[in-house]
């Protein structure tokens, strides 16, 4: 069984919803070892002194950024650790957007949220309620020790965490050399635009995920098959599963007067700080939403 990434909380307003992050991907990547050619004996990745030339170990070795050509600056583990965000094991709402507002280019990569003991219903709460609205909720994430932007969604039964890519780590479409114009400048003419769209509508078909398969890996898996005339499985112990905090559910009580102080125009500092922050990441969030793309039959 799956093991939790952290256990916490899922917050917006005053409600707090224990859950558990889960991974939600599976990589099923091929990995190969270097060997000498020779003997086919593993080759060693060392840490080597450029000066010396002789191997560092790992105590000896410190971070340290290059401000400029050849000259460097001493990273120390507390000035990580002081800069590190201090909402560890949390899921900060800031604002709701629209789902559609999101462009496909800012999702990343996708993660799980299962509710805690005791936290059914203030999870089942969210879920239907922003399949109602058709909202998602945009909020901060601390996943080990760095902090990432991410959108909270429905998803079927599940409520999915996605994880977004900050603005600055967008190119700009506009940074490559594109056709500019539209069907009249290109010489387009009505006979090519009916027959493209025919052509689009004859291979149309609903989006079957299941259907797309990594041949290459298939084929590749076969290949290593062939070759290997033993092969042992090894299956490692998964540990217990981590535990909640003790008082994870205490804050998850009396829905509706939660939410009514939640709304309330004298949230205090909360609602203030809620809607400075929403104003900042629906500027940064906004945008056209992405045609759908279509899916070809699977062969």
């Amino acid at each position: 069984m799956a093991r939790p990434i952290w256990t916490g909380t899922l917050s917006f307003g005053l409600l707090n919803i224990p859950v558990k992050l889960m991974t939600g991907e599976r990589r099923v990547d091929l990995h190969f070892r270097m060997l000498d050619s020779r003997n086919k004996a593993p080759i060693r990745y060392e840490r080597v002194n450029e000066e010396t030339g002789e191997e560092v170990p790992w105590k000896e070795i410190v971070k340290a950024f290059e401000y400029d050509k050849g000259s460097y600056v001493v990273i120390e583990e507390a000035d990580i650790a002081a800069a590190s965000p201090d909402n560890k094991e949390s899921v900060d709402i800031d604002t709701f957007v629209d789902a559609d507002s999101i462009g496909a280019e800012f999702y990343e990569k996708p993660y799980i949220l299962e509710p805690g003991k005791k936290a059914e219903k203030g999870y089942v709460l969210l879920r239907e309620v922003l399949k109602r609205s058709g909202k998602v909720g945009i909020g901060r994430v601390v996943i080990r020790t760095r902090e990432y932007l991410a959108a909270v969604m429905p998803h079927g039964e599940a409520l999915l965490l996605m994880i977004l890519r900050y603005a600055q780590e967008l190119v700009d479409p506009s940074d490559y050399k594109l056709p500019e114009g539209g069907l009249a400048k290109w010489k387009i003419s009505p006979r090519e635009i009916e027959m493209a769209e025919q052509l689009i509508k004859s291979m149309s078909s609903q989006w079957q995920p299941e259907g797309y398969k990594d041949d290459f890996r298939q084929r590749l898996h076969k290949v290593i098959e062939q070759r290997v005339k033993s092969k042992k499985v090894v299956r490692g112990k998964d540990s217990d599963e981590a535990k909640l905090p003790e008082n994870a559910a205490t804050n998850v009580i009396d829905f509706a007067e939660l939410l009514k102080r939640s709304l309330s125009k004298k949230g205090g500092d909360t609602a203030a700080t809620a809607k400075k922050t929403a104003k900042k990441t629906a500027k940064k969030t906004a945008g056209k939403a992405p045609a759908k793309k279509r899916a070809r039959k699977s062969a």
